[in-house]
């Protein structure tokens, strides 16, 4: 079994990152810049926020931060998008999700300029994955895609299982897979909470990915000997051993899982590592008008 270290391969993109920042600096003199908004006092989302400032630091991007009370209006938020999107010294634009329970998601994402969606949710940067044009992929996926690339793992004819649908991981994980290049080529299940053979979808997949939000979810019963095992999943619970009487564990049960499979992804230190690293590279790829 060998451990897919997203910790390890994130750093090597920023370094890489990095790198192309000067010498783009000692060509134009024009630093990448990302814009995040963040809306309300979340404090899963501030800590997300603050580690994407941090790695924007660590790559020399520009950052900026917009704090808005959770309280405000939906035409508040949609006028403070504007900005940015006009706003031609700004590349990318990410707004924190999720919003309070007053916002529409959708129109809020969709508002953003394809050109600036770094977090590739606006619904042309999706049609454009979905025809393999080039694009802003969604982070997550993209971080995958990339840890299955940079550890050599062969998806070509495989059998690939993604568990959960969402529109952010699973559905575009599912096409990822799927489409005609390298990695991908992969013949693809997408199965979800209404599926009635999962298990048995499971034991037949030779790459598992999972994306429920279902704490230890995926038990050893359930994967193949010798899968490839990616896992989307975080959940804080209660642990008797740790200082602050929590832990981050992921939809697969890493304990039993692990010494079936031939690799599999640490919660945490896996996935979400990756997500930052290719936000980044969204963010690069903006600066460079590239998409």
């Amino acid at each position: 079994m060998k451990i897919l270290d997203g910790k390890k391969i994130s750093n090597d993109i920023k370094d890489e990152i990095s790198k192309e920042v000067n010498e783009i600096l000692k060509s134009s003199g024009k630093q990448p810049h990302l814009a995040a908004i963040l809306v309300g006092n979340n404090g899963a989302s501030q800590t997300y926020v603050n580690a994407k400032v941090k790695a924007c630091e660590r790559v020399g991007f520009k950052s900026t931060l917009i704090r808005l009370d959770e309280n405000i209006s939906q035409n508040i938020l949609l006028n403070e998008i504007e900005k940015v999107n006009n706003n031609e010294d700004i590349d990318g634009l990410i707004v924190q999700l999720p919003l309070p329970k007053n916002f529409d998601e959708s129109l809020v994402t969709n508002s953003i300029l394809s050109s600036k969606d770094v977090d590739g949710f606006h619904p042309l940067n999706v049609g454009n994955m979905v025809l393999n044009l080039p694009t802003f992929i969604s982070a997550t996926p993209a971080g995958i895609i990339e840890l299955i690339s940079r550890y050599n793992i062969e998806t070509s004819g495989k059998n690939c299982v993604v568990v959960g649908r969402s529109n952010i991981v699973g559905s575009p994980m599912s096409i990822l897979m799927s489409r005609n290049t390298n990695p991908g080529n992969a013949t693809v299940t997408l199965a979800h909470s209404r599926t009635t053979n999962l298990k048995e979808l499971c034991l037949k997949a030779d790459i598992l990915i999972v994306a429920l939000g279902k704490a230890n979810f995926i038990t050893a019963d359930m994967v193949k000997d010798g899968a490839c095992v990616i896992d989307v999943g975080i959940s804080r619970v209660k642990s008797e051993i740790t200082k602050s009487g929590w832990k981050l564990i992921g939809d697969v049960n890493f304990s039993e899982v692990s010494q079936k499979c031939s690799f599999i992804t640490p919660v945490p230190g896996g996935v979400g590592p990756m997500t930052i690293a290719m936000l980044l590279k969204n963010t690069l790829l903006a600066s460079k008008s590239k998409i």
